[in-house]
């Protein structure tokens, strides 16, 4: 029996759920939509989208041996029918052996009594309130930051999200520190100890996480959380920042690793707070061995800033800026008991980051002895992805020839959603690879009852649209459909980024959804027009997330 063939080997809940709770590695794979996979999942289900399996494999599931379950709705509820297994049949063809389907999907966890959670990131989102409800920890309501402010109080407002989640709105004055920095770079910021400090994110993780770094840390000063972030200052009425550029990077503050006292106290009160945790230690000869060894899956994270890693890293290892790699744990290693080594170069941001990965029952070492020289790579990391299937290219130049003609040919654009409304080749229609089929029969019927000789793919950089075309092939080989008979597949070559180098006209908006725009869930803390019906709910569902961890039983998370 061939590959495509062969029946799928299944896997129960309650074998899912014996492994997770006996600390064995597995990869309990959704490959749903972010949309869909937002509203119910299991807690550790990490989302790992249909459309990027090629793209993200390899790098996300290191070990081709490692027991991986993949799972979709079960019953249909998503509109695609068998979406796990033929994803389940394309990890096999990558070289994973060891792959199985979740039995009864999303609905056959719900009836075997499986706690479901919604939203993204719960994991982390989940153990930060655990952290909260454990250690108390200390935070301000909005009204209450807003009169220091007013004061003019001597206080330093620290935003620990992403710099470009920082710029679309920040607390006024607030200063971009992303989550790792904040140890490392806090004695600079604020180096009286009578200065307060206030920590920020858009809810209410990163704000609890940073808040508790600081006190683990045992800094001086006297340290809160902005209660609710963001929400909790637009909820309370006040005016946010847009568009700041103010970070702890600012020209007229030194660098903390300009300053050699400075990083070495930062450096011992994480190597503290590390050892507390139970962090372990490793080091590059042993980091070497555990690279060349089979049946572990290994994860080597650089916790430093982008800019940092692709200056120089280590051979091997991920960019995983540290205060991201918490609040996204299981986008970055959806293998659940995997092994994980953090590096840094400056003994501080690696350490913080592993105190709270230990305490999510990860094995988390730190990696100790590196020197300048195992820093050799440069520039960003080339990911190992199979070969796209050859198909034949098309210059932008010709693409628009054709368009112009009474014989257009459709395109089909396999961006993300939020990409193609911001800009696409005029007439092209969006499509889900996840839903290809659907989208290809409505783009049949919009074509009118005549032949198309030819049919063009496109996304960004026309790597989505190599993997996507040789399954659109094969639907339209198994379909038998007249109108297709003769049709010939193109690759937009260089993709939409090379449509625009060329400077052609382009189109906006939602002009051609062939499938919906579920490929992204819109986070209730988003933008800045989000309901506040929607922002009051998210906060309502975090205060609800300890409960729901105490009936799922699976997690083994601690708290210092």
């Amino acid at each position: 029996m061939s590959q495509t063939t062969a029946k799928l080997p299944t896997k129960t809940p309650q074998q899912v759920r014996e492994a997770l709770l006996a600390r064995h590695e597995i990869a309990l794979l959704d490959v749903r939509e972010e949309h869909v996979h937002a509203q119910a999942h299991p807690l550790f289900a990490a989302h790992f989208n249909y459309a990027r399996i090629e793209l993200d494999a390899w790098t996300r599931l290191p070990r081709r041996d490692v027991p991986i379950v993949v799972m979709d709705d079960g019953d249909g509820g998503d509109g695609v029918e068998g979406l796990a297994e033929a994803a389940a049949r394309r990890l096999i063809a990558l070289g994973y052996t060891d792959v199985a389907l979740l039995e009864g999907g999303l609905a056959g966890w719900r009836d075997a009594g499986g706690e479901l959670f919604r939203d993204v990131n719960v994991p982390s989102k989940s153990f930060g309130e655990l952290v909260e409800e454990r250690r108390h920890t200390p935070s301000l309501a909005a009204e209450e930051v807003q009169a220091l402010i007013d004061a003019k109080a001597d206080v330093v407002i620290v935003d620990a999200r992403r710099y470009d989640e920082y710029q679309t709105m920040s607390i006024p004055g607030g200063v971009s520190v992303p989550g790792a920095e904040l140890v490392l770079r806090i004695r600079e910021l604020a180096p009286r100890p009578e200065t307060r400090v206030i920590v920020n994110c858009a809810g209410r993780t990163r704000s609890i996480i940073g808040t508790q770094s600081l006190v683990n840390a045992g800094i001086p000063n006297q340290v809160a959380a902005l209660r609710n972030g963001t929400i909790g200052w637009l909820l309370a009425g006040q005016k946010l920042e847009h568009g700041q550029r103010r970070s702890f990077r600012d020209g007229h503050r030194s660098h903390p690793e300009h300053d050699p006292q400075v990083q070495a106290q930062a450096a011992r009160d994480a190597r503290s707070v590390a050892d507390r945790a139970g962090v372990r230690r490793t080091d590059p000869a042993t980091l070497a061995i555990w690279q060349a060894q089979r049946g572990r899956t290994l994860y080597l994270f650089d916790v430093r800033g982008p800019d940092e890693y692709r200056h120089a890293h280590l051979p091997g290892s991920v960019s995983a800026p540290g205060g991201q790699l918490v609040q996204e744990t299981e986008m970055f290693a959806p293998v659940r008991g995997a092994r994980i080594v953090l590096v840094d170069s400056d003994g501080a941001r690696a350490n913080m980051t592993a105190s709270w990965l230990a305490q999510m029952d990860w094995e988390v070492y730190v990696l100790d002895g590196a020197s300048s020289a195992h820093f050799s790579e440069r520039g960003e990391r080339v990911l190992p992805r199979p070969a796209p299937p050859a198909i034949t290219t098309v210059p932008p130049a010709t693409l628009a020839d054709w368009l112009a003609s009474p014989d257009a040919p459709p395109v089909l654009d396999f961006a993300p959603s939020r990409d193609y409304v911001a800009q696409h080749v005029p007439g092209a229609h969006f499509v889900l690879r996840s839903q290809l089929r659907q989208a290809l029969a409505q783009i049949v019927a919009a074509h009118g009852g005549g032949p198309i000789r030819r049919i063009v793919l496109t996304s960004p950089d026309d790597l989505m649209a190599r993997y996507a075309a040789a399954e659109l092939q094969t639907l339209i080989e198994a379909a038998g459909h007249t109108q297709l008979s003769d049709t010939q597949l193109f690759i937009l070559g260089g993709g939409t980024q090379a449509w625009v180098a060329a400077k052609l006209p382009l189109e906006h908006g939602e002009t051609r959804l062939a499938s919906p725009r579920i490929d992204r869930y819109r986070r209730p803390y988003e933008g800045t027009d989000a309901p506040r019906e929607a922002m009051q709910g998210y906060l309502d569902w975090e205060f609800g997330l300890v409960e729901q961890l105490g009936r799922d039983g699976t997690h083994h998370f601690r708290v210092l």
